[in-house]
């Protein structure tokens, strides 16, 4: 068969089917908008193909040979599969659509650019269904690359380089605490907030030094660091309810009517969070529709 394959011509099977509704060269060729002539050169090269007439002269036209009636069925059958797969998709309704996505998100995409997207996607996808997944940056490349996810969040220098991106947003940082902070009554100076207690985000787990430090230590200074903890959402909640304060991206305090924020005596680097994903994607409309959806929610 894979001998077969390699020997034949799509459009001669497109022309054997051709010949089989018709029974006719002449027939075939208007159906087909070719010449009598290439069609008979072309049925010449299918009965060399098969070693069978195929088609045989008759009162009536031509009459198919055994062989060709156990192909017509078949030849019918794999040619509408083979249109239906090369034909244009067609477009993407979210109304109708039963899709499951899988996102893998941190806790801060999860609140800055999941969360505004949500109910609009509920409203016009309400059969659809999402699954965040938690962060692991080494998996991501694999994880799309299999399939396992659909989308990812993450920042713009430890995003993997062989996955589609789009910029999302770009975020700053802000001195935030609890609402009613005495500290926090104007901008501090640099000394001032260098004697604050402060709590970090260590995506490691357990670190108490972060780009801020590294900012602090280019002008011969340091902070006192008293919390260290590994989401930016547990950060805003301890923030909230404690005199401790932290550095904290932006959109994280206008979501909390509990924090208050300052702009910070030091400058920290914010940073870009990507939309990621994988080639496979990318021209699937149904992919389209959400990439596009979230971009514009946020």
């Amino acid at each position: 068969m894979n001998n077969t394959l390699r020997r034949i011509d799509l459009n001669l099977l497109v022309t054997l089917d051709a010949l089989l509704a018709e029974h006719n060269v002449t027939r075939a060729a208007d159906r087909l908008h070719l010449s009598q002539p290439t069609v008979s050169v072309q049925l010449a090269k299918l009965r060399e193909v098969f070693g069978d007439p195929l088609l045989l002269p008759g009162p009536r036209g031509m009459r198919p040979t055994a062989r060709a009636d156990e192909l017509r069925e078949p030849l019918r059958q794999a040619l509408e599969t083979l249109q239906q797969a090369i034909a244009p998709s067609s477009p993407f309704d979210p109304a109708q659509a039963t899709h499951t996505w899988r996102i893998v998100a941190s806790d801060y995409s999860e609140s800055a650019i999941v969360m505004p997207a949500l109910a609009g996607l509920r409203s016009a996808a309400p059969n659809t269904r999402l699954a965040i997944l938690g962060l692991n940056p080494p998996a991501l490349s694999r994880q799309a690359e299999q399939g396992d996810i659909d989308l990812a969040f993450h920042i713009s220098p430890e995003a993997p380089t062989n996955l589609r991106r789009r910029s999302i947003l770009t975020e700053r940082y802000v001195l935030a605490g609890r609402i009613g902070h005495p500290l926090l009554k104007c901008r501090p100076t640099l000394a001032q907030f260098c004697q604050f207690d402060h709590a970090i985000v260590s995506p490691d787990g357990g670190g108490f030094y972060g780009p801020t430090d590294t900012a602090l230590g280019e002008l011969g200074m340091t902070r006192r660091v008293a919390l260290s903890v590994p989401h930016f959402l547990f950060l805003g909640a301890v923030l909230a309810s404690t005199d401790l304060v932290g550095l904290i991206p932006s959109r994280l305090v206008r979501e909390n009517e509990k924090l208050q924020a300052v702009e910070p005596p030091v400058e920290v680097p914010g940073f870009e969070m990507l939309m990621l994903w994988h080639e496979r994607k990318h021209r699937d409309p149904a992919h389209q529709w959400l990439r596009d959806f979230i971009a514009k929610s946020v």
